[in-house]
């Protein structure tokens, strides 16, 4: 067995972040820690080969190894890693190992609890890919001021060719990945489960967009393999390693969000946070990172691509330049409730709100405040009792 396969049945046979399973690959290495486990399950472990590479193990140490043993000897005779590479082939997928130059060394950072490969759909070079990125994360029930300032982060980042990390959960993730997207620019969805499970499933259009536009879809666990509670809360550890800066947009005071932006912090990477408005609890996490001192306050692209090390000739020279920038984008550069109103405002005949709302298929009070937000930034004018769209140049 080589070591691709050693670490695809290793990456099937333990659960993500399984430290005393990384401490074992890191002393024997892939191939020889899974001969030394299938022996150890045919009888006593053979304690004194790990001893002679790390010295004495203390009796928690040898209790740890024996509960894992337990652990992997009821997973083991059902891994197959010729049967999870040929999935992943029929995918059109890759899996990245540490020494592949395509390998993202990044999460080498998180020593034994390190994955041992990636399984991968669309761009395989993470490599080189996320040598410019920016992870951006935070909750699930965002609000449109949550998911607004997340796309356009993300749209500012791809901008300026900065790949985008994030989780593919509904809420900020999503608006971080598709504000990528619609500016054809690159973004990385890791995954809880399989690369063949589009979880959640109301985001499968969004991730299969991702592959479609040089971005990628990546897992520690083979195809197949459930997302899990537990399997996302690991999931945070990667996001946080993967981006050479995490951005907390939106978050509740405990959150998964909170827990990748410790994990970063944990890292030594840069942490940043989008302050909210102070009775908002969607933003009471951020508020709590700021006030700990663990995040630094980040309010557009500029400044976390500065966060992110990632200065260049494009960075904005000041705040009224960056406002300017943002007066001047295309429809697709806002948020998806106020585009899908502007959508559907008429041209010529203003309709009143109930109306716009029914089309776009939004309540009432999200088209007020999506109208309100067109006409300050020149896409919308009302006539009457009633709106209409404005026709201006983007150029």
């Amino acid at each position: 067995m080589n070591d691709l396969l050693a670490r695809a049945t290793w990456s099937a046979l333990v659960e993500p972040g399984d430290a005393v399973a990384g401490t074992l690959v890191g002393l024997l290495g892939a191939q020889g820690a899974l001969a030394w486990v299938r022996h150890a399950l045919r009888g006593a472990p053979e304690l004194s080969r790990l001893e002679a590479v790390r010295g004495p193990l203390a009796d928690p140490d040898r209790r740890r190894i024996e509960r894992a043993l337990a652990r992997w000897a009821v997973r083991l005779p059902d891994c197959d890693p010729v049967r999870d590479l040929d999935r992943l082939d029929r995918l059109g997928g890759a899996l990245l190992v540490p020494g592949d130059p395509r390998w993202p060394v990044a999460l080498d950072d998180l020593g034994p609890e390190a994955p041992f490969g990636l399984w991968v759909r669309g761009t395989a070079d993470l490599g080189r890919s996320l040598v410019r990125s920016a992870a951006i994360v935070g909750s699930r029930a965002a609000t449109s001021y949550g998911e607004r300032v997340a796309f356009d982060l993300a749209d500012g980042l791809a901008a300026d060719g900065v790949w985008v990390v994030s989780g593919g959960a509904y809420g900020i993730d999503a608006a971080a990945h598709r504000g990528a997207v619609a500016r054809h620019g690159r973004t990385l969805v890791l995954l809880a489960g399989g690369v063949d499970r589009a979880y959640p499933a109301g985001n499968a259009r969004l991730l299969e967009a991702v592959v479609g536009a040089g971005g990628a879809l990546a897992s520690e666990v083979p195809p197949t393999s459930l997302p899990t509670k537990s399997r996302f809360l690991q999931r945070n550890r990667l996001i946080a390693a993967a981006g050479r800066a995490t951005v907390v947009v939106e978050a509740a005071w405990r959150s998964g969000a909170m827990s990748t932006a410790h994990h970063a912090a944990r890292l030594l990477r840069p942490v940043g946070a989008v302050p909210g408005p102070v009775t908002s609890m969607a933003s009471a996490g951020c508020h709590r990172l700021l006030r700990d001192g663990v995040a630094v306050c980040v309010t557009d692209a500029a400044e976390v691509r500065e966060l992110a090390g990632l200065i260049g000739a494009d960075l904005a020279s000041d705040a009224e330049a960056a406002a300017d920038a943002r007066v001047a984008r295309p429809h697709d550069a806002l948020d998806p409730v106020t585009r899908r109103v502007l959508d559907a405002l008429p041209r010529r005949t203003p309709a009143q709100l109930d109306r716009v709302a029914s089309v776009a298929g939004v309540t009432v009070a999200e088209a007020r405040g999506a109208v309100g937000l067109l006409e300050l930034e020149g896409w919308a004018a009302r006539r009457g009792d009633g709106w209409i769209t404005v026709v201006r140049s983007t150029s």
